[in-house]
């Protein structure tokens, strides 16, 4: 049936969000719902529970730094096939906002801080997303490169950068076919995204000819009229706010074109039958272990190697030591609240590498404290409600005393528990209600413990018997979620006795409000000196040190940008002290985005992990062993110092505004524009083999662009990729195409990388080509460009 056949009111219902995550059917039409799942490292559950387990993809910076389209591809294929598994129909996935600066909180969600390279790696995320049936939404349509102040502030952007920098990666995602489109919460140029009728009336809607979906971000409709007129199709979550049945009365009232509201109707409708009913299916349970340890080896970049300590060979080092916190507590992911459950089972760092290495691993020291903000509640239920002999007893109660019986017990085994409308079977969260933690803990040495709790409402801490903390104030309704942000804690100090158990009670009294959450946990009496000092001596008793060290995955969170790009101090000590000690020593860092390394020269090699996913242990014992090599090249720049960064500051100024200053010169292209040398440069990073290029030509492939050819050799005595760049210098260094080649010891192949017309020309009122004869650079880096062609764009 088709949309013409609909009435005002049903085309109008399909301009909102049914519930939640789904969008509203029409059946009689044809029309079914469409389930949604936040992403893009997984499939998100509906609720924040640690017992939701599915399958945790490397973050899309680990997946940028692989530099690998096919495999890229092959990811996205995986989490569709996951959507299908757990009944969602579309991902709102991938992230395709730029790395501006190492500060966004979010950066670990972006590729890169290079359009070409997000958009290609975006493009074949959702190509492989889609090839099972599992529709892609691109998010977030436009300049939401950073979190703070990300629902208000005004992104001021010049139209040539907004073309060719932030605009060209959502138009790869229209080229790879995304089923749609999402809004970002921030404005541009005065025009918040939902109501940005120059961005997606006119350029996605109008030049691209895009036919998917645009939807807003959850809460992100602001306005009926003007976000029609300005071609958003779908507002989301519903019930509707500003869309649904007032889009059938702006028509009415004439404020609205009829036309308008059937455009919007007829592209929810084709998603809703394009990815609403044929699945594929998912993948193999070990076929998509593998994969995950690939991608994750993939994305490894290792900057330094000095004396080829890596790979390590316990016969050259019989007695490795093992530090650093992250070996323990590794930052699978970032925090956003697309967070995935990740399996219980995950092999750790630590447990993956004394599996591979066996007798060579002699020792384990974290160093410092692997949870510095929030450490567990290692905690067994105050009463058996479920069968489970971890976590705490949950109770939830219909009134704020935690008076009667509770509507319902469950025991949860997290830290840190967030709760949105109707996320648990108590219902929703829509009146004065209280929540009960309580578990009983064994202390393990002798000592004063810290124990902490946080959370949304009012709160009180019990241990043993006795009130330590209370805090009885609420929170006004538009403070909750940034109490939930930030996770502050407050501690207080209990002394206890080696042994001895107490019961540990965490209560939560709060008002409706759309979240709430309840966070706790113990420290013991160990001391970061005594941590340290025990690290240094195992690094100098070794003959080789791993050292891990990194992120806790509330370092880098959704609405929140970071204040620095510095480690913590105890870690860049750590990290001192045990290289003192130990110069044979390999720092792995556990980080998503770029920071301070200017420790690196101390160690004898870096391997960048970034957030590698749930296979992070396998993956970084089988590379450290040379069972496979470190695939990866830097996916961002790491500067010398942050004044080098061409944008560091996410702060709008007092009106508001956040200005794109540094224009189309992001990343490497302003420190290559002002003649500054990167610490870590972008593009950059080597295997456990080497390669030659040469014989470098460039021919014309009809009017769409050219291909350039590179004979790549490898030069080494083992297998091992290789990622040939191509750049333009003018008007500034700019990478306009690459391709990654896996060769055989002493095998060379011809690579051919196709550069297509857009990508040289620039924005003039008008895509205009850069005139006459444009030298094109070869290499393996941004800094690193030995060869040279020269192309005629007349």
């Amino acid at each position: 049936m088709s949309e013409t056949t609909l009435t005002l009111d049903e085309m109008a219902s399909l301009t909102a969000g049914a519930s939640m995550w789904s969008t509203a059917a029409i059946p009689h039409a044809g029309i079914p719902s469409l389930a949604m799942a936040d992403g893009p490292m997984g499939v998100a559950g509906p609720r924040v529970d640690e017992r939701d387990v599915s399958l945790l993809t490397p973050a899309p910076v680990a997946l940028g730094a692989s530099w690998d389209r096919e495999l890229v591809q092959r990811v996205g294929r995986l989490v569709g096939g996951e959507a299908i598994r757990r009944k969602v129909d579309l991902m709102l996935a991938p992230n395709l906002n730029l790395a501006r600066s190492p500060l966004a909180g979010r950066a670990f969600e972006y590729f890169s801080e290079d359009p070409l390279l997000c958009g290609r790696l975006g493009g074949a995320w959702i190509q492989g997303c889609q090839s099972v049936g599992t529709g892609a939404v691109a998010k977030h349509l436009v300049c939401n490169d950073s979190e703070t102040a990300r629902d208000s502030m005004n992104a001021v952007v010049d139209e040539r950068t907004l073309r060719e920098v932030y605009l060209a990666p959502f138009e790869m995602a229209a080229q790879a076919g995304c089923a749609g489109m999402l809004t970002a919460y921030n404005k541009v140029n005065g025009a918040w995204c939902a109501e940005a009728g120059k961005i997606v009336r006119d350029v996605a809607k109008g030049e691209w000819i895009f036919d998917g979906v645009f939807m807003s971000d959850w809460f992100g409709t602001h306005s009926t009229v003007p976000s029609l007129n300005g071609g958003l199709d779908l507002e989301m979550p519903g019930p509707a706010r500003f869309l649904g049945a007032k889009s059938a009365g702006a028509v009415v009232e004439g404020q609205v074109d009829l036309e308008r509201v059937r455009d919007a109707a007829e592209r929810v409708a084709r998603t809703a039958r394009r990815f609403g009913r044929d699945k594929g299916a998912p993948l193999p349970a070990a076929e998509a272990s593998g994969l995950l340890v690939e991608a994750a080896a993939a994305g490894f970049t290792l900057v330094r190697n000095d004396d080829a300590i890596l790979p390590l060979d316990p016969a050259r080092y019989p007695r490795i030591a093992v530090l650093g916190p992250n070996a323990s507590a590794p930052c699978f992911q970032g925090g956003t609240f697309a967070k995935i459950a990740v399996r219980p089972d995950a092999l750790l760092p630590l447990d993956a590498l004394r599996a591979r290495f066996g007798d060579a691993i002699v020792v384990y020291e974290p160093g410092v404290d692997p949870q510095p903000k929030l450490p567990r509640m290692p905690a067994r239920p105050a009463r058996d409600v479920d069968g489970c002999t971890r976590g705490m007893t949950l109770d939830y109660f219909d009134n704020p005393d935690c008076a009667g019986s509770p509507l319902l017990s469950e025991t949860r085994d997290t830290n840190s528990l967030t709760w949105f409308h109707g996320v648990h079977a108590a219902g929703a969260l829509q009146q004065a209600a209280a929540t009960r933690a309580s578990g009983v803990v064994t202390a393990t040495a002798d000592g004063p413990h810290r124990f902490y709790i946080g959370g949304t409402g009012a709160l009180r801490l019990v241990v043993d018997g006795v009130e330590v903390f209370r805090r009885d104030d609420q929170l006004a309704p538009g403070d909750v979620m940034g109490r939930l942000k930030s996770g502050d804690a407050d501690c207080v100090t209990v002394d206890l006795r080696a042994g001895q158990v107490v019961t540990v009670v965490a209560e939560l009294r709060y008002s409706p409000a759309r979240c709430q959450g309840l966070w706790y946990g113990v420290r013991g009496p160990d001391s970061n000196d005594a941590m340290m000092a025990r690290a240094v001596a195992a690094a100098r008793a070794a003959d080789a040190v791993v050292l891990v060290v990194g992120e806790t995955s509330d370092a880098s969170v959704e609405s929140k940008d970071r204040v620095d790009t510095r480690l913590p101090a105890e870690q860049v000590e750590l990290i001192e002290r045990v290289c003192a000690a130990n110069p044979d020593t390999v720092v792995v860092t556990n980080v998503g985005h770029a920071f301070d390394t200017r420790w690196e020269c101390q160690a004898k090699a870096v391997l960048h992990c970034w957030y590698p996913g749930e296979e992070f242990g396998r993956a970084l014992a089988q590379v450290l062993a040379g069972d496979r090599e470190p695939g990866g090249r830097m996916p961002v720049t790491i500067a010398c110092d942050d004044a080098d960064y061409p944008a560091l500051s996410l702060q709008p100024d007092a009106n508001g505004d956040l200005p794109y200053s540094e224009g189309t010169r992001v990343g490497y292209r302003g420190l290559a524009a002002r003649g500054i040398a990167p610490r870590q440069a972008f593009g950059a990073g080597f295997g456990y083999t080497t390669f030659a290029l040469d014989g470098v030509a460039v021919a014309a492939n009809g009017q769409d662009g050219w291909t350039v050819t590179v004979d790549v050799r490898n030069t080494g005595t083992r297998a091992g990729a290789e990622v040939v760049q191509v750049y333009r210098a003018v008007p500034e260094l700019t990478l306009v195409g690459f391709e990654k080649v896996q060769l055989a010891a002493g095998e060379t192949r011809m690579v051919r990388i196709a550069i297509e017309r857009r990508r040289l020309q620039t924005w003039q009122d008008g895509w205009m080509d850069l005139p006459g004869s444009v030298e094109l650079f070869v290499g393996r880096s941004s800094p690193d460009l030995s060869l040279a062609v020269q192309v005629n764009t007349n």
